[in-house]
């Protein structure tokens, strides 16, 4: 659903470590990290125009370089999340997830008040569109092996082995 504050999107390509990621947002805020060649419709989102010159998404750049360089374990960003009731409370949940620490999908949904919520909170982490800003990669499966991620699991694995400094879990 497209709402007034939703109307107009900036984006700005940025290379990384993990490939090319593009950022988008709105004035008020972020409102997303994609991957390189990622649909950005998966998000339900508009198509961005580009702005090399935002500053939100300057700022983002400059704080994701930081955090690639291991110079930055938190984000200092305005964040405008797009999605459903639901799915905005789970994606401020992963929020209080620390640089470096994992939890489980049960683990997060026990965390919202809600243990039998596993499956919808693995469908909001789905549909998360601010990469790594919002680490969805810190939630692994229950055996803690690496499962889903928009970014591929190679890429999963790396950003935790960057924040914790060890090899991640094995990928199945």
């Amino acid at each position: 659903m497209q709402t007034e504050e939703n109307k107009r999107l900036t984006y700005k390509d940025m290379p990384s470590p993990v490939g090319c990621l593009r950022l988008i947002a709105s004035e008020a805020g972020l409102t997303a990290v994609l991957w390189e060649g990622e649909n950005y419709q998966r998000t339900k989102l508009i198509d961005p125009e580009r702005d090399d010159n935002n500053s939100i998404l300057l700022q983002t750049e400059q704080q994701l370089d930081g955090y690639f360089r291991k110079e930055r374990v938190e984000f200092d960003l305005p964040l405008d999340f797009k999605g459903t009731e639901f799915q905005v409370k789970v994606w401020q949940a992963l929020l209080e997830i620390p640089y470096g620490a994992t939890k489980t999908y049960g683990e997060l949904a026990r965390l919202l008040g809600d243990l039998k919520a596993v499956r919808a909170v693995g469908g909001a982490l789905n549909k998360n569109p601010i990469s790594i800003i919002v680490p969805c990669h810190r939630i692994v499966g229950t055996s803690g092996k690496l499962v889903g991620f928009a970014g591929g699991l190679e890429n999963k694995a790396m950003l935790l082995e960057l924040e914790s400094g060890h090899r991640a879990p094995k990928l199945f």
